[in-house]
């Protein structure tokens, strides 16, 4: 027989084909067995050994297979690498089975679909997105089906959409196998990119189909209008899809949310990525998932795993409406005001779990009993979490009794050193804390409060106080909730008494006092009697054995017996699954409340880690503006403060204004300008996500986008220079900024020739300026760039301070106006080690430069010529000086060269001049 002729093989052929493209998990009792390619990939990607069945018809077939009871983490290794699983479980009982036992696809596992906690990582959402194309529309969908969070957007092609999709941070993303080149081609670093057939994404049938699954007449309750069809094309697409991966149906995903432009602030890649948001910039460091050199790791003090989620997602997602900026910050006023009640309900979320993705994995039938205990404890504590909320929401106590400071006040800075400029901080007014405290976030969130108490009674009411991984492992179900699993509990454990007692019954029934009752495997349970008293046996026994000195015997009553006694284990086990799944499907079937609720707890505790972060480092409330003007006094890096010792970091106060919006900022490496750019972009950004800021006092105009381009790396993957990358970003800000915009630059241009930079730097400094007017801050080391300041009205001039002691220089680290005029490069390298030769050269080059400088201005200066206008503005000198080579010459002039500067070619003739062209020749090589 062949191997293809097998029914097992046939069985597992059949449901191959209908998944191609994942591997098979295929199961087989205790094991999931892989065959063909697929056996032969996992042998590589884990490692394992690549075999073949023992006999029969499959000899010749490659095998590989994992224990069912390590699966996970071949599961994890798997997906990570990229690849899709399918999981084909024996559905049928193997005893029961008349041939083949019956085997189907449960699920499909694939980077962007997964439930079990060994592929996700709690703190973050597992996001799989579909894009689909209509006319220069993108739309997204956006599904994470371990939380059921189902949100939709839409984009302009190209760097719009990669800055959608860099929000998502997506697993996996599907696009049209014949679709556009702006949704075919996403740029997601490390995301598996699915194509599905294009007929898909078609959003006549989307609406159709969104429809019917969330039981609608129509997508209007949705906020789906007619102009949505690139975001509709998307969803139908990504849920069909998700429903091939759960043939058991997707009850946890919840009805699409609708992400209109203009509510939150666009943040691209480039500024993500340089103001460090939620990712730090080394590679090696992001790869270890390690976030305590970024944003995220300074204000996450969150206590649960959906506020850690909710915290990343709010950060990369700044907002842009002043009212609920101000919202949030009244709700953060009032627990950094009330440290009491700030306290009761850290300690109340403390024993919270993740309440979302366990509802969900309820919901979908997955849970496991430890899971819904876990589920039922975390609910539990909702009473306490919203009687502090209460207290928060509602004034709580009186002034005078509370353990933090009076209405009027705003938390103090520790002290990190003072502003030069700037006057003692002014805390914004709180007279009408009490009415205020009615509109904001809190009291939104107590209105809408549900608890889900019943759910939680439901649970603890059920489950035993410590439920097991599995069903049949240890009790499930409590003692009481059902008479047949009492019943059965009492049988299997009352067994040896029952046995017992029947042992005593019958020897007084019989007369034979030597009797006794028995068990082995293979009789189960007899009754013995010795041959001495076989006479007394009465006529119900009847004989199973013989043996040398006795007789073994059963009766009716105790065949009875047996069967309940030895089908009690079995019989718990199956009532207790029954009564569980009952149970799960009911607290699933709260779903919505349950995912309302965790929401909620979410975004408390967001709120009170930004209130404790600010109560423990200082921060004030920023006053938020729809005006044009940015002024921070004492302002603070909120990442670079935590690494440095306290009382280390130096402030610096930075205000822009239309009058003042651009500003030229000069001085060394190592002085501090990147930080202060980082800074500054921090500052606006926290204060538009609803968070205290490091500062003594700031007022934050809203900005409606925040570049920044601080630092240039060559991008090999993409193929750009590091030049390429520096002048694609630059063009970025230029096309996208408007007049609301906050740009952070640092060193445009010095990836090419320093007057090629120069003039880029110049151009887009007036381009900014003029066309734009934008608040800008361009650090620079063009000293040229200075001279903007004379030109241009509103550009200001400002240095970051150093002090030089004899030959030493030290970093003051201080921001102060007007123009560095120098850039101290060779002393920074001598701080960076570099060797004492180079240092001394360097020297001698620069003393060489700065004398050509000085003797080309004094001829410019003699002859009258003046540097070149454009459009009636100077510009910076474009022409190096002609004796510029001079500066490679040796120290000491050449004979050869002597000779020709004495040289007066006009009086030579030409039998001289080639003598002497020889001459100077043979000396020249001498």
């Amino acid at each position: 027989m062949s191997a293809g002729s097998t029914p097992l093989m046939q069985q597992y052929r059949e449901i191959k084909g209908r998944h191609q493209d994942a591997i098979l998990f295929f199961r087989m009792g205790d094991f999931y067995e892989m065959f063909y390619d697929d056996a032969e990939t996992a042998a590589r990607v884990l490692g394992l050994t690549l075999t073949s069945r023992n006999n029969g018809g499959a000899a010749e077939v490659p095998l590989a297979g994992v224990p069912v009871k390590a699966v996970n983490e071949y599961l994890r290794r798997l997906v990570q690498q990229g690849f899709r699983v399918a999981i084909c479980e024996q559905v049928e009982d193997p005893k029961t089975a008349k041939g083949i036992v019956k085997r189907e696809v449960i699920e499909t596992i694939t980077p962007g679909a997964a439930f079990a906690d060994d592929l996700l990582d709690g703190r973050r959402n597992n996001f799989l997105c579909a894009l689909h194309a209509v006319g220069d529309r993108v739309g997204v969908a956006a599904a994470d089906l371990s939380t059921g969070e189902f949100r939709l957007a839409t984009a302009g092609a190209g760097s719009e959409l990669d800055t959608v999709l860099s929000r998502f941070a997506p697993r996996e993303i599907l696009v049209p196998g014949n679709g556009p080149a702006a949704a075919r081609r996403p740029r997601v670093d490390e995301a598996l990119v699915t194509e599905r057939d294009a007929w898909e994404f078609d959003p006549a049938l989307a609406r159709d189909d969104l429809a019917d699954h969330f039981g609608v007449l129509t997508l209007d309750g949705f906020g789906l209008g007619g102009g949505d069809d690139a975001a509709l094309g998307a969803a139908g697409a990504l849920l069909r899809y998700l429903r091939e991966l759960q043939p058991a149906g997707l009850p946890q995903l919840a009805p699409p949310r609708l992400e209109r432009a203009g509510l939150t602030m666009p943040l691209d890649e480039m500024t993500r990525r340089n103001l460090e948001l939620v990712e730090p910039l080394r590679g090696d460091v992001a790869a270890r998932g390690d976030v305590s050199g970024t944003l995220l790791g300074v204000l996450d003090r969150t206590r649960t795993p959906m506020g850690a989620r909710l915290l990343r997602q709010w950060l990369l997602a700044p907002l842009l409406d002043r009212r609920e900026i101000d919202a949030r910050l009244d709700a953060v006023a009032a627990l950094v005001e009330d440290a009491l009640a700030r306290d009761a309900l850290g300690q109340a979320l403390d024993g919270v779990r993740d309440v979302e993705r366990l509802a969900s994995k309820a919901a979908a039938g997955r849970a496991t009993p430890r899971e819904l205990g876990a589920l039922g404890a975390s609910v539990a504590r909702l009473p306490e979490v919203e009687r502090a909320l209460r207290r928060l929401a509602e004034g709580g106590e009186d002034d005078a009794s509370r353990g933090g400071p009076p209405p009027n006040h705003t938390i103090a800075p520790a002290a990190r050193g003072t502003s030069t400029e700037s006057p003692p901080a002014v805390p914004p007014p709180l007279d009408a804390r009490r009415s205020t405290l009615a509109t904001h976030a809190l009291h939104r969130l107590l209105a809408a409060w549900d608890g889900c108490a019943d759910v939680a009674t439901a649970l603890q009411d059920a489950l035993v106080d410590r439920p097991p991984v599995a069903i049949g492992e240890e009790e499930t179900i409590r003692a009481g909730v059902d008479p047949e699993l009492d019943e059965l509990r009492a049988l299997c454990a009352g067994g040896k008494d029952a046995i017992a007692g029947i042992q005593e019954e019958e020897r007084r029934r019989t007369g034979i006092g030597s009797l006794k009752v028995g068990f082995n495997r293979v009789f189960g349970y007899y009754i013995e009697v010795t041959n001495a008293n076989r006479h007394l046996v009465p006529d119900d026994y009847q004989r199973r054995q013989t043996l040398t000195g006795a007789e073994r015997y059963v009766t009716p009553a105790l065949k009875a017996y047996e069967e309940r006694v030895l089908t009690a284990s079995e019989r718990i086990e199956a009532r207790e699954r029954e009564l569980f799944e009952a149970l799960r499907a009911r607290v699933g079937g709260e779903i919505r409340r349950l995912q309302c609720v965790a929401a909620a707890v979410a975004e408390l505790d967001v709120l009170a880690s930004f209130a404790e972060v600010a109560a423990r480092e200082g921060y004030v409330r920023p006053v938020v503006t729809d005006d044009f003007a940015l002024d921070i006094a004492a302002g603070r890096h909120p990442v670079v403060e935590r690494m440095m010792p306290r009382e280390k970091f130096i402030p610096n106060d930075v205000r822009l204004t239309e009058d003042a919006r651009l500003v030229i900022l000069t001085g060394p490496n190592m002085a501090g300008k990147s930080t202060i750019l980082r800074q500054v972009g921090l500052i606006v950004l926290m204060a538009q996500v609803g968070c205290f800021v490091p500062a003594a006092r700031a007022t934050v105009g809203v900005v409606d986008r925040l570049f920044t381009r601080v630092g240039a790396s060559d991008n090999l993957v993409r193929g750009q220079s590091t030049f390429m990358v520096e002048m694609s970003e630059t063009s970025a800000i230029l096309h996208t900024a408007t007049a609301r915009s906050l740009v952070l630059l640092d060193e445009i241009g010095r990836g090419t020739s320093t007057y090629d930079g120069v003039s880029i730097a110049w151009a887009v400094s007036e381009h900014l300026h003029e066309r734009i007017g934008c608040k800008t801050i361009f650090a620079t080391h063009y000293h040229e760039l200075t001279q903007l300041a004379d030109e241009l009205p509103a550009v200001r001039n400002l240095n970051v301070g150093v002090r030089e002691v004899g030959d030493q220089i030290l970093f003051l680290h201080r921001l102060q106006p007007g123009g560095a005029d120098r850039s101290y490069g060779i002393e920074v390298g001598r701080l960076a080690g570099l060797p004492d030769a180079v240092l001394a050269r360097a020297r001698e080059v620069l003393h060489v430069l700065e004398q050509e400088a000085l003797v080309d201005d004094e001829r410019r200066a003699a002859s009258g010529e003046r540097r070149g206008r454009a459009g009636g503005r100077r510009t910076p000198r474009s022409e190096p000086a002609a004796d510029q080579l001079a500066l490679f010459a040796p120290a000491e002039p050449h004979p050869v060269v002597e000779r020709l500067r004495a040289l007066d070619p006009n009086a030579l003739t030409p039998l001289q001049a080639l003598t002497l062209l020889a001459e100077l020749a043979e000396r020249a090589r001498g």
